[in-house]
């Protein structure tokens, strides 16, 4: 069934959420990459680990701690965790899109597809 005006997805690369375009109208069903760049840089295992990392801090802290994605980008890569800030945010943003977190800025929730400058990461509350 082809999509119409108004309908969203989410990137399975970059976890942004993707707005129904109409030259997508034939094949909206089996789009899945918001663009060409996001269809060469496919989810690996760095961004496996990463989503596992981002759980794993939230589940060691409080409910209502939050992390930073260097904190993940630093556990995954070691010394060379800066080439890894922008993949982190990435798996953040798929977290989000899985229900499994939340993208603050201030304190506040922001939509993760539009969100720029420091960010911080925690669970979804109840």
């Amino acid at each position: 069934m082809p999509g119409k005006a108004g309908d969203t997805k989410t990137c399975v690369s970059c976890g942004r959420e993707m707005q129904w375009r109409k030259s997508w109208e034939k094949n909206w069903d089996s789009v899945r990459y918001c663009s060409d760049a996001c269809r060469k840089v496919k989810v690996n295992d760095t961004d496996r680990a990463l989503e596992s990392v981002i759980q794993t801090l939230l589940d060691q802290r409080a409910r209502d701690a939050t992390i930073c994605p260097s904190e993940a980008a630093r556990v995954v890569g070691g010394d060379e965790w800066r080439d890894l800030m922008e993949p982190s945010r990435r798996a953040a943003r798929r977290l989000v899109a899985q229900g499994v977190v939340e993208i603050t800025q201030k304190g506040t929730v922001v939509d993760p597809s539009t969100a720029k400058g420091p960010i911080r990461i925690r669970l979804v509350r109840p």
